[in-house]
């Protein structure tokens, strides 16, 4: 195990300084787009279902496209793919506004959209992971990441507040062109990043050939598929208490835009608060044992979501399930991205967004429970499940559990 390089260390390196703040830009689109999403979704259907198809197909990219954006992370220069990207992810929710203003779209636009919009966004999530490991090196990932997910909180906690105002005092379209300016801020910033990405250059392999390989890395590193495993159980189990959110808000608590909107905030603030924790214990070694006692906790948060009927006590819970939530997130990635080679770095983080894009079936399970049962017995349910996942991954996955970082 290497040395740790400190978190002051780390807010020192000029390139790490530019991409968190191009993050915090980025993700205050995304706190946004994550209120808008649920909020236009209940008002032109009023279906829960509806709210879990949306984010399935939000998320759908992520399976389809985990292992192609690690081939890309892998024979491109990081840096530069990730502000095309990052640019081409702006121009998306500026074409919805306009649209929306025009009152031109209906719900078969709308999930038109949320692909598009989640293909570039799973693009992003694996070019900025695996580049930050370029940026700050192994001995800073764990931290780096933390502290990178920390500036994403802060941008979602703002650009939460910031949605829940739109929509109530202007309009959603007004909303989505303020998400396709603010990933234009981001981009912008990018520009001033000057670490070359590491990538395979003239040793580039083909798509095939890539793949190929890939199988031949899973065969080889099968730490890595357990830890994808874990990963999509968190995903479908626990994630995906997102498309529960905007339905308890309006069928439970009788709460407007910008309730939902403020329920947002402190739910991405208490992933703000998960992950400074995941600072504080940057010296505990054993990161897979606390990876996995984590996601026990994570499906007990959501258990008590079950017996909150209140605005306060709900959003006292919201707070933890979503500190549960980035904590195990960013180590799941941390651990991903050590298991493996560094050539084949984002090959694994293309196995995480992978991994992630199995959240649909979670989306879509869930939406339907709570179509039938509520959004009540849908947090009890996933709850469950994950807190079972936690205590069987305690007790049988002893090669996880020795993963020391």
């Amino acid at each position: 195990m290497s040395q740790q390089m400190h978190w002051k260390n780390i807010l020192k390196i000029k390139d790490f300084q530019n991409l968190s703040f191009s993050t915090f830009l980025h993700w205050m689109g995304f706190g946004m787009e994550h209120v808008a999403l649920g909020w236009l979704v209940v008002e032109m259907t009023d279906s829960p279902f509806m709210v879990g198809v949306a984010m399935a197909i939000r998320m759908l990219p992520m399976f389809l496209f985990g292992v192609f954006s690690g081939f890309f992370a892998d024979n491109f220069d990081r840096r530069i793919m990730l502000r095309l990207v990052t640019f081409i992810s702006g121009t998306i929710p500026i074409f919805l506004g306009f649209l929306l203003i025009i009152d031109q779209v209906n719900i078969i636009i709308l999930l038109v959209f949320y692909m598009f919009s989640g293909t570039a966004f799973a693009f992003i999530l694996t070019l900025r992971q695996t580049y930050i490991y370029d940026v700050v090196g192994e001995s800073g990932v764990v931290t780096g990441l933390s502290l990178l997910q920390i500036f994403s909180q802060f941008g979602g906690i703002f650009g939460s507040f910031l949605s829940g105002w739109l929509i109530q005092e202007f309009n959603v379209g007004t909303q989505y062109i303020a998400i396709g300016l603010f990933s234009f801020g981001s981009f912008l910033i990018l520009l001033n990043v000057r670490t070359p990405g590491e990538f395979r250059g003239d040793q580039s392999d083909s798509f095939i050939d890539s793949m190929t390989n890939y199988f031949k890395l899973l065969k080889n590193h099968s730490i890595l598929i357990t830890l994808m495993i874990l990963v999509s159980m968190s995903e479908i189990f626990g994630f995906t208490h997102m498309t529960l959110v905007p339905v308890f808000s309006k069928d439970v608590l009788y709460l407007g835009a910008f309730g939902l909107g403020v329920l947002t905030s402190i739910r991405q603030l208490g992933g703000f608060a998960g992950l400074v924790a995941l600072t504080v214990f940057q010296s505990y070694k054993f990161k897979g044992l606390l990876v996995l006692l984590i996601t026990t906790i994570f499906g007990l948060t959501q258990i008590a979501a079950y017996f909150s009927s209140s605005f306060i006590s709900f959003a006292i819970i919201l707070f933890l399930i979503n500190a549960s939530a980035m904590s195990a997130d960013t180590l799941f990635k941390s651990l991903m991205q050590v298991s493996v080679p560094n050539k084949d770095r984002g090959t694994a983080m293309g196995s995480w967004v992978l991994s992630i894009g199995t959240a649909p079936l979670g989306h879509l399970g869930l939406g339907a429970i709570a179509d039938m049962r509520g959004a009540k017995f849908g947090f009890l349910f996933n709850g469950v499940i994950l807190f079972g996942t936690g205590l069987i991954s305690l007790t049988l996955l002893k090669n996880v559990k020795k993963i020391v970082l």
